[in-house]
């Protein structure tokens, strides 16, 4: 499975953002993508199809 180089910055944006309003919430944040991007490479089919190999995974859980 490949990223886009721009949904890696934005991932590494959001947890920094989330690391800085709550210590440890940006790890948190990057362990429920990292859960989101297991699923989608052992059952890509459970998630929505976007565009021709792009797929969707809402996050479960959002930090606080």
């Amino acid at each position: 499975m490949t990223s886009h180089p721009d949904a890696e910055a934005e991932i590494t944006e959001a947890a920094r953002y989330y690391e800085a309003h709550k210590l440890g919430l940006g790890s948190d944040f990057l362990a429920e993508v990292e859960r989101g991007l297991d699923l989608i490479s052992a059952n890509p089919e459970a998630c929505q199809r976007i565009a021709r190999r792009v797929r969707k995974k809402p996050l479960w859980r959002l930090p606080d």
